[in-house]
């Protein structure tokens, strides 16, 4: 009988979450069929068999294990499945929506018997899981009476703190008054995994430079001006995401990394973009910024960071990064060091564009002003080298024309 182990569906992943089975126990499975959802650090996503035969699970839904543990065996059918295995309904049942009679028809919303299997999409189950909420309280709003994220917003909203989520305990002699310890999910117990693990092994620096973007913001404003209505207008941002991506070109050094004593070096220009999801920070991926045109790549953040709010986004549209810009300006926040995202080479952070008096044509003026600092892998990028790169970041930016092809 073949093995078939939890798959790593992304660069960071260490482990993974079985949200759903696809297939029942024993089950005949096609090679290239849909056989498991699995959540990863980074999004929830299908895997597909790579083997035919009669499927044995071996670990049930909701359990999370290490990349490469055993999850099912698929074989000629001679084998017994498991007794105590739990089978997932069919796909139909979860996702196919019942057609409505007329404009104003809606499925029933009805809540579960204790026991019955929840019909709930897999966002809705990682949310109720984080929280500890139980889906048999949730009525669902969704076809056939699915309960969907809204429903479990909603829900927990209302009803309160569930104490499998958290605990609290009184502290009268040090004066903090009551503690409330929450215990993290999966991705930000991994999240901060890996920003302790890239300070402690990162030997890094930062180098900070102030960019003129007063051309750059009235550009902005122009382009916002005569654009159609829903047509997306490029970012500050997505100017930096641009400017990154041509200059990283010039300097391919700063496009690679260190890994296990070796220098790694990239021909693709893959730009990771930090956008906060609810309760995490996830990193979408622009590929080949280089390549595209500031249009292409204000449409491309901008759903990739609608599609992090929705937690619809997917392993592959977070992997492959090569550099990583990181934007805190839109908080007011002048400056700050970003923290590397291993084993990258360097991280930009992004400060708030202000106006403030400089010293422009020999005349002290009002002039959109914005902090850019670099970390630097010391490793891979010495002084002159993130000099080098971040001077020519603020050369596009202060002209942005150069930003257009």
């Amino acid at each position: 009988m073949a093995e078939i182990v939890m798959p790593r569906l992304s660069d960071s992943m260490e482990e993974g979450t079985i949200v759903r089975w696809l297939k029942r126990d024993g089950d005949e499975v096609a090679r290239g069929e849909d056989l498991v959802e699995i959540e990863t650090d980074k999004a929830t996503m299908t895997y597909e068999s790579d083997t035919a035969g009669t499927l044995q699970i071996t670990a049930q839904e909701g359990a999370t294990l290490p990349v490469g543990e055993k999850i099912a065996m698929i074989g000629d059918g001679d084998g017994q499945p498991l007794a105590d295995a739990a089978p997932a309904a069919p796909v139909a049942e979860l996702e196919a929506p019942e057609p409505a009679t007329s404009a104003d028809a809606r499925p029933a919303a009805t809540e579960p018997a204790v026991g019955e299997r929840v019909k709930a999409s897999p966002v809705a189950r990682r949310i109720a899981g984080e929280i500890g909420l139980d889906l048999h309280s949730v009525s669902g709003s969704g076809p056939g009476g699915r309960i969907v994220k809204a429903d479990v917003e909603d829900a927990s909203a209302a009803a309160p703190a569930s104490a499998s989520a958290s605990s609290a305990r009184g502290d009268e002699a040090s004066g903090r008054g009551t503690i409330t310890t929450t215990e993290p999910t999966r991705t930000q117990a991994l999240i901060a995994r890996r920003m302790a693990q890239s300070r402690a092994t990162v030997p890094s620096f930062t180098l900070q430079i102030s960019v003129d973007m007063t051309t750059a913001t009235t550009l902005r404003d122009e382009l916002k001006g005569s654009a159609s209505e829903g047509q997306a207008v490029p970012t500050i941002n997505d100017m930096v995401v641009k400017a990154s991506a041509l200059a990283l070109r010039e300097q391919p050094q700063a496009n690679g990394a260190w890994r296990d004593g070796h220098f790694e070096h990239y021909s693709r220009v893959n730009i990771g973009v930090a956008v906060a999801g609810p309760g995490t920070l996830v990193v979408p991926t622009v590929f080949d910024a280089d390549a595209k045109t500031l249009a292409e790549i204000s449409a491309e953040t901008g759903a990739l960071a609608e599609r992090v709010r929705s937690g619809t986004i997917t392993p592959p549209q977070t992997s492959g990064g090569t550099f990583t810009v990181s934007n805190l300006g839109m908080f007011g926040v002048r400056s700050f060091d970003a923290v590397i995202n291993t084993p990258q080479a360097a991280i930009l952070a992004v400060g708030a564009v202000e106006q403030r008096p400089a010293v422009h044509e020999g005349e002290i003026e009002p002039r959109m002003l914005m902090e850019l600092t670099l970390a630097c892998d010391h490793r891979i990028l010495y002084g002159a080298d993130g000099a080098k790169l971040l001077s020519r970041i603020k050369a596009l930016l202060e002209a942005p024309l150069s930003l257009a092809s």
